[in-house]
């Protein structure tokens, strides 16, 4: 089996291109289903992570067949977009064999991450693979190629400074906050949605102790659990429009096709605020505010993408730390590399152990009948194990006799090493 994976990130996409291609937690099993009926003839393995930074498909299939996949792969994620295939191309990477475990590994560690070291990437790695196992796409390698960078990226974590030396989006939400508004004791938190990030920037504003907090989001009992955590008020969605003048700070992150804040409701909102200013983060893949609003005079919007030179980190130990991760990566792909050579070899000692279990079987009905005729039983054992020698060395003598020159001497070499390790070597 061979791997690949092939995918668009923060680094080769914009944020409206990977808009398109985001798919949510809900819709993964059957577009999983859809992907590998799409490549039924290879019938591969696959997976698919997708977040607000990435949409990465991975694959596992016959090492023969594995080259032929990425074109009608390619095609398959352009048509889920709507996006021609050439258009997409240049936004794409591919990654085969050692280089997509190397790809897997450095993504769970963060080191591919907008945020180095982040840690939720993890957690979305973990549900693609439950994702991917409840729709049956999920293969022996693909299980080992994630169980296996699961562990790289806790060894990362626990050995390295990786994920100290940044800064996380919930953190630099409110970092820019501050930088606004002279004291965040004053303004007014909506935090839309109710997902895991949500609940991150939750911690970082309620750290500093605005003046009111409210959770927004679709099912209002979620919203009211985590709103009830940090001491807030739980909105309903359909309240978002009439209530956003209330608010100085708007941070929304769900799971919407579509924007759920527009133009309109925050022009509105302005002209009810007389244009105090509005501070608005998009945390979200679609977008959930409609691009038109950052053109608004007293609206402060920011997006994943705007946010990462406040994210990115450049000093001499984060250098250092990247490093270190790196040396435990290459050790994690050697090791899978070494795996999947050796699950390449279970065909062949399948069909060895067939054979020397066939050759034991007829020795055996073949030295039961000679007991059975009353023949001396350290007769027969002698008998029977001749027979098993001869067939067992029989094939090597008849490929050692029919090579010659270089071939001959590579087999010797070769057989040697199989019947007679631990003994002097042949002259």
């Amino acid at each position: 089996m061979a791997v690949l994976a092939l995918g668009l990130n923060h680094q080769t996409a914009p944020l409206d291109l990977r808009g398109r291609l985001a798919f949510a937690p809900g819709q993964l099993s059957t577009v999983l289903q859809d992907f590998r009926q799409r490549l039924q003839r290879a019938a591969p393995e696959a997976a698919i992570l997708s977040t607000c930074n990435r949409t990465e498909l991975y694959v596992a299939a016959d090492a023969a067949a594995v080259h032929e996949i990425a074109a009608p792969a390619l095609s398959w994620l352009a048509s889920q977009g709507g996006i021609p295939d050439g258009t997409l191309r240049e936004h794409t990477y591919l990654r085969q064999e050692r280089d997509a475990a190397r790809h897997a590994f450095r993504v769970a560690s963060g080191l591919d991450s907008m945020v180095l070291g982040e840690p939720q990437i993890l957690g979305q790695m973990k549900e693609a693979v439950r994702e991917a196992d409840a729709a049956g796409t999920l293969g022996t390698t693909l299980h080992q190629l994630f169980q296996r960078s699961f562990a790289v990226a806790k060894e990362v974590r626990s050995s390295t400074e990786v994920g100290s030396h940044s800064i996380s989006m919930a953190a630099a939400s409110v970092r820019l906050a501050a930088q606004l508004f002279e004291d965040l004791h004053d303004v007014k938190v909506l935090l839309v949605g109710a997902g895991e990030m949500i609940e991150l920037v939750a911690t970082h504003f309620a750290a500093r102790q605005p003046r009111a907090m409210a959770v927004a989001n679709r099912t209002l009992e979620r919203g009211e659990r985590l709103a009830a955590r940090f001491n807030a008020q739980a909105l309903r969605l359909s309240d978002l429009a009439t209530r956003l003048h209330e608010f100085d700070v708007v941070v929304s992150c769900t799971a919407s096709s579509l924007p759920l804040i527009g133009l309109g409701a925050v022009e509105r909102a302005l002209k009810a605020r007389r244009h105090k200013p509005l501070f608005m983060v998009d945390l979200a893949v679609p977008r959930d505010i409609e691009p038109e609003v950052a053109q608004l005079e007293d609206v402060y919007l920011y997006t994943v993408d705007d946010l990462s030179a406040i994210v990115q980190v450049a000093s001499e130990k984060r250098q250092a730390a990247v490093e270190q991760a790196e040396v435990i990566i290459d050790a994690g792909v050697q090791s899978f590399a070494h795996w999947l050579d050796q699950r390449a070899a279970v065909p062949l000692i399948q069909a060895l152990n067939r054979r020397a279990q066939a050759w034991r079987e007829a020795e055996l009905v073949r030295a039961r009948r000679r007991l059975a005729n009353g023949e001396d039983p350290l007769v027969v054992m002698d008998a029977l194990s001749q027979a098993l020698a001869q067939k067992m060395l029989h094939g090597a003598y008849a490929e050692l006799h029919a090579s010659e020159g270089e071939q001959r001497d590579a087999l010797a070499h070769t057989l040697s090493r199989l019947f007679l390790r631990g003994s002097d070597p042949v002259a």
